[in-house]
C-alpha cells in the first residue's frame, strides 16, 4: 500500500528530517521544550540554590533528556544566565503594565513602589534568583547582575524624571536616587527572603513607602 517491500519497515526520520517535513512544528515544540527546562531551572535553583543545583535535578524537574538539556544549553552557568536575562525584562514589564492606568508622575512613583513590593512577594523563586542567587557567582554573573539591576533602576529613574518635569518634585539627580531607592527595596526584600523579616513585604511597605517619598520631596500627610 506504502510502496515498501513486503516485510521492509519505513526508516525512522532523523531530528533533521523531521525538521524538514514539519518546518512550523518543531521550532514550536523546540521552544515549549526550552522553556519546560527553563521553569525547572527556576524551580530548582531557587530551592537548592546555584552550587547545589545539578542538571540532572533541572532534567528531572523538565521531565526531559539530558541530550535534551544540552540541546538548548551547554551548561548549568548558561541555564542559569539565560534564566536571569528572562526573568529582569519579565518583572519590570509587569510593574509597567500594572501602574498604566495611574494619572500623574508622583502616583506612578508611588504606585511603582507598591507593585515591585508585591510583585517580589507574589513571585518569591524568581525574586531569590534575582537578588539572592545571582549575588556573588563570580566573571560572567556579575556584568549580568548589574545589567538587572541597571533595569531597575532605569525604570525608578524614569519616573523620577517625570515628576521632576511636572513640577510635583522638586529638581534632583534622579540617578542617584534611583539607585538609592534600588539599594532600600533590594535590602529589604533580601533580609525577607533569607531571614523572613518582615514577616510579609506588606509589612515593610508603610514605613519604605513614607521614607523613599520623603526623599524625593513627596511629603505624605500624617
Amino acid at each position: 500500500m506504502d510502496g515498501l517491500p513486503a516485510g521492509r519497515k519505513r526508516p525512522t526520520r532523523t531530528p533533521q528530517a523531521e525538521a524538514q517535513a514539519h518546518p512550523r512544528a518543531m521550532p514550536r515544540d523546540a521552544d515549549a521544550t526550552r522553556q519546560r527546562i527553563l521553569d525547572a531551572a527556576t524551580e530548582v535553583f531557587a530551592e537548592k540554590g546555584y552550587h547545589g543545583a545539578v542538571i540532572d535535578d533541572i532534567v528531572a524537574v523538565a521531565q526531559t533528556s539530558k541530550g535534551g538539556f544540552y540541546f538548548h544549553f551547554p551548561n548549568k552557568q548558561a541555564i542559569f544566565l539565560a534564566l536571569v536575562e528572562a526573568l529582569s525584562p519579565r518583572l519590570a514589564s509587569t510593574v509597567e503594565h500594572a501602574i498604566a492606568h495611574e494619572q500623574g508622575a508622583v502616583a506612578k512613583v508611588d504606585a511603582a513602589l507598591r507593585v515591585v513590593l508585591d510583585l517580589f512577594a507574589r513571585h518569591r523563586r524568581l525574586s531569590k534568583i534575582l537578588l539572592v542567587e545571582a549575588v556573588g557567582l563570580g566573571h560572567g554573573f556579575d556584568d549580568k547582575l548589574i545589567e538587572v539591576r541597571g533595569r531597575f533602576i532605569a525604570l525608578i529613574k524614569g519616573y523620577l524624571d517625570d515628576a521632576v518635569n511636572e513640577g510635583a518634585i522638586p529638581p534632583l539627580d534622579t540617578d542617584i536616587a534611583a539607585c538609592a531607592w534600588f539599594g532600600a527595596i533590594n535590602e529589604i526584600v533580601v533580609r525577607w527572603l533569607v531571614a523572613n523579616q518582615p514577616a510579609t513585604l506588606e509589612d515593610a511597605l508603610p514605613g519604605l513607602r513614607q521614607l523613599l517619598l520623603r526623599s524625593v520631596g513627596i511629603h505624605l500627610p500624617d
